[in-house]
């Protein structure tokens, strides 16, 4: 069975030109290609390599009442672990869980947002219906208990929305942040709630790489919304693309980002045939630079972008040197801050962890407090749509990464869920979100099948 949008809610103003600017952000943002599973910190187990670190390729089952998926696949889990198609929901991006148990879906592309209630029955696909439609592009959403009454935010395109949860359906709703920027390369939003009940939204860049007008919402920067006295504030900048939201074991926010494409050479050296590569663009420099991030945010802290590129280089610019992707160091950007006369890269706090360029992180989720088991619940896990533009391109994944509590930081990254590009460099799946569940099990959303992954560990 699969869920299709319904219309429950029309609202003026939902514009097509945003559906059209979206439609080339989802083929594109960690885009279409495929290659062979590489083998790299975060990128992922290749099949050799994964029978030797206790993984195994593991068949999909597909029940019968989800033979509309297609034709079967395989993934690479940890030995002993399961996976099935739970559900097929069309373009689904991120997902959450509501205080019933039942599970929430964006579709930005049909502005609706679907709910599951899983079955009494194993292996019985859940029932849905469309919760919310007549949205702009709504992608992020996080509950939270304010006012002695549970609270459902939805971030749109265009807004932050807060409704009234009422069990199983929707009381009043508040625009809590209106007239958010939603046009350019990275209209969709993610939204989620510290302990203190502040509302932290991503406001992705216009551009690849080009500074931002000045005036209205900043872009490339992470809001912040105090419920108590509505203020808006803006919480940190220089952040491309924080699709990736997440709150810490210790209670800090941390985003994971999409960093930019095509970095010039920043170095005045010899590099891939070129007697000095300096401002040139060379594509195995461009392969591996610069890294994704993952990084805590402060209040005013400034990940650098458009003008400071994090260095996983342990011999910066060297070719074939080994990568650190921890407290990475930053290079000034040539395009935009040649000399570091815009901004001194060396004054920014380093960037916490790195994942190797392109990933596309999207979903980030801390697991502490999860019914995962351990070590797993130790960890955080953050879904990596694969690249569009890196040869070979870079392969979906849901990555794991240990969490240090006295370091308060992350460590290396580790393929959990892997196998959606085929030997031949086809891809059958991209991986968007990847959250746990009550059950125990973890359930990964895929944007271009249109499914929901149960995955579920060994005993």
């Amino acid at each position: 069975m699969r869920f299709r949008p319904r219309l429950i809610r029309a609202r003026s103003g939902f514009v097509a030109g945003v559906l059209a600017v979206l439609a080339t952000v989802l083929a594109g943002c960690g885009g279409a290609g495929g290659a062979a599973v590489a083998t790299d910190a975060a990128s992922h187990v290749s099949t050799d390599a994964a029978a030797r670190e206790g993984f195994a390729r593991v068949a999909l089952q597909v029940p019968a009442a989800n033979r509309d998926y297609g034709p079967p696949h395989t993934m690479t889990l940890p030995r002993g672990w399961k996976a099935e198609v739970w559900a097929l929901v069309s373009g689904a991006r991120l997902e959450t869980w509501t205080p019933e148990g039942d599970l929430l879906v964006s579709q930005p592309t049909a502005g609706t947002i679907t709910e599951l209630a899983p079955r009494a029955r194993r292996g019985e696909p859940p029932a849905g219906h469309t919760l919310i439609s007549g949205l702009n592009s709504p992608q992020g959403m996080a509950f939270d208990r304010l006012g002695g009454h549970e609270v459902l935010y939805v971030a749109e395109s265009d807004q932050v929305d807060r409704y009234v949860w009422r069990g199983h359906g929707l009381g009043a709703r508040t625009v809590v942040i209106p007239n958010l920027p939603g046009d350019g390369a990275h209209p969709l939003k993610n939204v989620v709630v510290a302990p203190d009940h502040t509302v932290y939204v991503d406001v992705g860049s216009a551009t690849n790489a080009s500074p931002q007008g000045r005036g209205g919402v900043p872009r490339a920067s992470v809001l912040a919304y105090n419920p108590a006295n509505r203020h808006v504030r803006v919480f940190a900048t220089g952040i491309r693309n924080g699709d990736g939201l997440s709150v810490a074991p210790d209670g800090t926010v941390w985003t994971a980002v999409n960093e930019r494409d095509d970095i010039a050479y920043p170095f005045h050296r010899a590099y891939g045939g070129a007697p000095d590569a300096y401002g040139q663009l060379m594509g195995s420099y461009v392969n591996n630079h610069p890294p994704d991030e993952l990084a805590r945010l402060t209040p005013g802290r400034n990940l650098g972008w458009p003008f400071c590129n994090p260095d996983p280089d342990v011999h910066p610019g060297v070719a074939g040197t080994a990568e650190d992707y921890g407290d990475m160091r930053f290079d000034a950007d040539v395009q935009t801050n040649a000399g570091g006369r815009r901004l001194d890269c060396a004054k920014l706090p380093k960037i916490d962890r790195g994942i190797p360029a392109h990933s596309a992180p999207l979903g980030f989720h801390f697991l502490a407090g999860s019914a995962l088991s351990a070590p797993w619940k130790n960890g955080a896990v953050v879904a990596v749509h694969g690249s569009w533009d890196r040869h070979p391109p870079r392969p979906p994944a849901v990555l794991w990464l240990p969490w240090d509590s006295s370091a308060r930081t992350l460590g290396s990254a580790r393929t959990l869920v892997g196998g959606f590009q085929d030997s031949n460099g086809s891809r059958w799946g991209r991986t968007v979100d990847a959250v746990p569940g009550p059950d125990g099990a973890l359930y990964v959303s895929d944007d271009q099948t249109g499914a929901i992954y149960r995955i579920v560990p060994g005993g």
